[in-house]
């Protein structure tokens, strides 16, 4: 009676484990935008061969894209996790000079 308890929960730890591994290995979709250029180009090959889309944000401007996009079946966007910052307003400090 003892050996069925260790070998039922050594099945269900099988069990656990195998599942485990098989979600480990299946792929998954992160963040496809890379955060550091302020262009992407979408590229759409799903119908030429199954390849599915995919984006590459390695561009610093939109006429940078456009032109590799040129003559495929891509567009150009601007990348939605690109941190913007505003731009700070110069404050003169009184009674400072430049050139004293």
């Amino acid at each position: 009676m003892r050996f069925s308890r260790i070998f039922a929960s050594r099945g269900s730890l099988g069990l656990t484990m195998a599942v485990g591994v098989l979600l480990a290995a299946a792929p998954s979709h992160g963040q496809t935008f890379d955060p550091r250029y302020p262009v992407c180009m979408h590229v759409y090959s799903g119908a030429n061969g199954g390849g599915g889309d995919w984006y590459d944000c390695s561009f610093t401007a939109l006429p940078q894209c456009r032109a590799t996009a040129s003559g495929r079946s891509a567009s150009c966007d601007l990348n939605p996790y690109y941190p913007v910052n505003a731009p700070h307003p110069r404050h003169r400090r009184s009674g400072q000079h430049k050139g004293w």
